[in-house]
């Protein structure tokens, strides 16, 4: 399982022009998941981003956590993140999960999330979003499950 983490402040994803998700701060989470995942690693990185120290105390210094500064999540289920270009000029998905694995997992590491205490919103699994935000600072992080 590979997330791309964007500390965020407003964020949206739309649908057909339709508001599936949205969050005033927090996570904007990109979710890859490939065919070896499993909810063991859903839940280690649910864990690890609940945890993650990515918000400025008093003095500027990244102490305190989504939790603490009372942020949400906007979860996208992101199959291209295991896109390889390494060959040729189209990128190959083949180490991406076929959906009937990827969507009750992402749906898994989702709960996941919300039993740390937080809040999600989300995309909708295999659709075409458009997904607006606004950059929180230069945070971005990739986490990843192995």
């Amino acid at each position: 399982m590979k997330v791309v983490l964007q500390r965020s402040g407003p964020a949206t994803v739309r649908v057909e022009g339709e508001v599936t998700g949205s969050i005033d701060k927090g996570y904007v989470l990109l979710v890859g998941i490939t065919h070896d995942d499993t909810e063991e690693d859903a839940a280690y990185i649910a864990q690890k981003i609940a945890g993650l120290r990515l918000w400025e105390d008093a003095e500027g210094k990244m102490n305190h956590s989504i939790l603490e500064v009372g942020g949400a999540i906007l979860s996208v289920s992101q199959f291209t993140l295991y896109g390889d270009v390494k060959k040729g000029r189209r990128p190959s998905f083949i180490e991406a999960a076929r959906p009937e694995q990827a969507l009750p997992l992402w749906e898994a590491f989702n709960r996941k999330l919300e039993l740390q205490g937080l809040h999600v919103e989300t995309g909708v699994f295999g659709a075409m979003m458009d997904v607006e935000l606004i950059n929180d600072g230069p945070v971005t992080i990739i986490i990843e499950s192995k």
